[in-house]
């Protein structure tokens, strides 16, 4: 962080192991939905109150981060705009800063106005789908010297399941994961702040999906670096379940986290913390 950041070394260090898995362990992400229309109902939560203890009960699931959104951005939704949505997330990261004043805590973002008042508010890092394609949202980084997540997208959420194409699905998303990573760290970005996100669903095929879960930490460039997964609940699990209903679609999720604390991945972005505490705990024992 920048010498003039409120946030303490304490944090910082917090903010640093939180992008990193422990003993192999991948770091769990809670999500809070602070929408309407998420793909999957049980992340909704529409009222301040009640996001706040959906995350007070993920952090004492064994969730590292709770990831805050106030936009949906499933296959096919509506955009947002940017004052509604700050005015959904920013009361929840308020309270929550007041309740847990180390608890980590991430903004899902593409706006670079409600990073910053996410930020303003307590967040630690902007977790942004787009992947910093809007220089404002670079700049917010910057000024901030905060954690980042950059996301691979091809196209927006509204039509990025529209025929998506690659001509090599794994090489592409690799190095505009690259380029912006190095982006940042060109303008003086701590690199040890930066995480990346193959955006597992965002337009991909069901194909390109299994490729880069296949591929895991291969796809970056740098073998240090941190990476995170987020394929919780998503269609690639019905399509390998034949599951169409979200809420049957755990175990094929759980599947997904056994391969990625397999194949080393820092985080993992999810609706059950539980779940995927106790099945972590468990390979952990046994390995």
């Amino acid at each position: 962080m920048k010498a003039d950041s409120s946030v303490t070394l304490a944090r910082r260090e917090a903010i640093l192991s939180g992008l990193h898995a422990q003993r192999g362990v991948p770091k769990i992400m809670g999500i809070i939905n602070v929408t309407t229309d998420s793909f999957y109902e049980g992340s909704r939560a529409l009222q301040p109150e009640d996001a706040v203890q959906r995350a007070i009960e993920m952090w004492q699931d064994g969730a590292t981060w709770i990831d805050i959104g106030g936009e949906s951005t499933r296959p096919g939704a509506e955009p947002v705009d940017e004052a509604t949505e700050a005015s959904r997330v920013v009361p929840v990261i308020k309270a929550l800063r007041e309740i847990k004043p180390m608890g980590l805590i991430s903004i899902d973002t593409r706006h670079a106005f409600v990073a910053t008042a996410a930020l303003n508010a307590g967040a630690d890092m902007i977790n942004d789908i787009s992947g910093l394609r809007d220089p404002e949202m670079v700049r917010v980084v910057l000024e901030h010297g905060c954690a980042v997540c950059i996301m691979h997208m091809q196209g927006e959420p509204g039509t990025m399941q529209q025929e998506p194409h690659y001509t090599d699905c794994v090489s592409e998303v690799s190095q505009y994961l690259e380029q912006q990573r190095q982006m940042l760290v060109q303008w003086g970005h701590d690199n040890s702040l930066i995480c990346l996100d193959p955006g597992i669903g965002f337009g991909k095929t069901h194909e390109h999906n299994l490729e880069l879960l296949r591929t895991g930490r291969g796809i970056l460039q740098e073998s240090t670096q941190s990476l995170l997964w987020g394929a919780s609940r998503k269609r690639l699990i019905g399509h390998l379940t034949k599951q169409e209903d979200t809420e049957n679609r755990l175990s094929g999720t759980l599947g997904v986290a056994a391969v990625a604390f397999e194949q080393g991945i820092d985080l993992l972005r999810v609706h059950d913390v539980r779940a995927h505490a106790d099945l972590f705990a468990t390979m952990e024992a046994v390995r």
